[in-house]
């Protein structure tokens, strides 16, 4: 562990993620690029979504099916049209897509070094849309340290 040092640098910025309705968007290299455009060499990416029914991941990269057969466990257990979920005003995809990003999140925190995001060799950055149909995502990534 290297010595303690005080975050001397906090920069901040965004992007958009147009998806195409319930799916996996692949944010990555957008995440790692506002790292670097940070200049912070050592410290931490705060990634964060203001939406209540997508939600951020760190997932296998490598082989699609990982992504699909989680879409397929969450059909399973948080489906769509549900008799148990009363908040459905914008359709039966409504409360399972809350219920959804509650269970999986709204934010990450990946530690950087180098000026870059301190991933595994599998791992990617997510932005896991939970409705049915497109829509326009905010993505806000916070970096700190030095």
């Amino acid at each position: 562990m290297t010595r303690p040092m005080p975050a001397e640098h906090v920069a901040q910025g965004g992007f958009a993620v147009h998806t195409r309705g319930r799916g996996f968007s692949d944010i990555t290299a957008k995440v790692g690029d506002a790292v670097a455009s940070s200049h912070v060499q050592t410290g931490i990416a705060h990634v964060f979504t203001a939406h209540t029914s997508c939600s951020l991941l760190i997932s296998e990269n490598a082989d699609p099916a990982v992504r699909t057969d989680l879409e397929r466990w969450f059909a399973r257990a948080v489906p769509d049209g549900d008799a148990i979920f009363q908040h459905d005003a914008e359709g039966p995809d409504d409360m399972p897509a809350h219920v959804r990003a509650i269970l999986t999140g709204v934010s990450l925190t990946i530690p950087v070094h180098g000026g870059k995001l301190q991933l595994g060799t599998w791992q990617g950055v997510y932005l896991w849309e939970h409705r049915t149909d497109s829509h326009q995502r905010k993505v806000t990534v916070t970096v700190l340290g030095h």
